[in-house]
């Protein structure tokens, strides 16, 4: 009975024992799936974050790109803005000029008239003073 029961304890003593045995190696299996998921998530994060620096680099030189060229731009339109403001003193000059030079093409223009028409007068006066005298001897 004892021999037995001995036996019976040492079956199952093996059958626990291999339980164990398959229970540490699915263990030691799963130990090994996580170290070798945690290497490549490792392995992802290292990419990623060189990734995200590159992104980062990338965009502070877009931005410095932008900026010099914002810059740029603001100092072109002052420029412009300078010239235009230059211009319209310039064109505000010129019409003073033009309306100075039309008053005087203007004031000769009636005098003209004037020395026209006194010429006129003078014809017709010589003209008749000639007649007159032709008369008269």
């Amino acid at each position: 009975l004892i021999s037995s029961a001995t036996k019976s304890l040492r079956m199952e003593t093996e059958i626990l024992e291999k339980k164990l045995q398959d229970a540490q190696m699915k263990l030691a299996e799963k130990d090994g799936d996580k170290e070798k998921e945690i290497q490549s998530l490792k392995r992802l994060i290292s990419e990623l974050e060189f990734q995200l620096t590159m992104e980062k680099n990338n965009n502070e030189s877009f931005l410095d790109k932008l900026r010099k060229e914002m810059k740029h731009k603001s100092d072109e339109l002052e420029k412009l803005t300078q010239e235009r403001t230059q211009l319209i003193h310039s064109l505000s000059q010129v019409q003073e000029e033009n309306s100075l030079l039309q008053e005087t093409v203007r004031r000769e223009c009636e005098e003209r008239c004037g020395l026209t028409a006194a010429l006129s007068r003078a014809r017709e006066q010589v003209l008749e003073l000639r007649r007159l005298s032709g008369t008269f001897p």
